[in-house]
């Protein structure tokens, strides 16, 4: 299976060494900032590197030929439909969320905020919208009393993300596909930025 792996800082570094070590082939890592730690993993490793033109968005053209599947590991960036169909099977991203639930860029921060007993991973399909692709897996945790959102992050979710990614990966190197459950839209929230919040 090629993949081309989207994605930055420590948890895309983390994703690459899990699909190395789930016998993907890892054709091209894509990331927005040539000195992310990313880069400099994928570049030791031999991996082609190549720098997004628009930091908000991955581009066809960004994406390796004969990718069979993109998976995005910390991105911010929106993978345009045309990205996405230069890939045999589109792509999946991890969201720290029970996804419809905490849709946005401060998934763990809000759930925080709103006091919630427990929270989740989930990887789902990339979309034209922003985290409402149908979901490939998911799995929830609970959330320890006074727990912070960078302590829940470290201690469950992204160990989560990693485990969910992992296996969807194995899933789509058996059955050639993806598993797909669409979102229940009447139960979707928003988690936009927060000033003061920084996992």
């Amino acid at each position: 299976m090629r993949i081309t792996l989207v994605g930055s800082r420590h948890f895309g570094v983390t994703t690459f060494n899990m699909l190395r070590q789930h016998g993907v082939d890892i054709v091209r890592v894509v990331v927005h900032d040539g000195e992310d730690r990313l880069a400099a993993t994928a570049k030791a490793a031999g991996v082609e590197v190549v720098v997004q033109a628009d930091p908000k968005f991955v581009a066809a053209s960004e994406i390796a030929a004969n990718t069979d599947l993109i998976v995005t590991a910390h991105s911010h960036a929106r993978v345009i439909r045309e990205a996405l169909a230069a890939a045999r099977l589109g792509g999946i991203g991890y969201h720290p969320s029970l996804l419809p639930r905490h849709r946005g860029i401060a998934a763990v921060e809000w759930t925080i905020r709103e006091r919630d007993p427990i929270a989740g991973g989930t990887v789902y399909h990339l979309a034209d919208r922003m985290d409402a692709g149908a979901i490939a897996a998911q799995e929830w945790v609970f959330v320890k009393k006074g727990e912070t959102a960078r302590e829940l992050w470290e201690r469950a979710l992204a160990p989560l993300g990693y485990k969910l990614l992992a296996e969807v990966i194995d899933y789509a190197k058996t059955h050639k596909n993806l598993p797909a459950k669409p979102q229940d839209e009447q139960f979707a929230t928003r988690a936009p930025a927060l000033v003061d919040a920084k996992v």
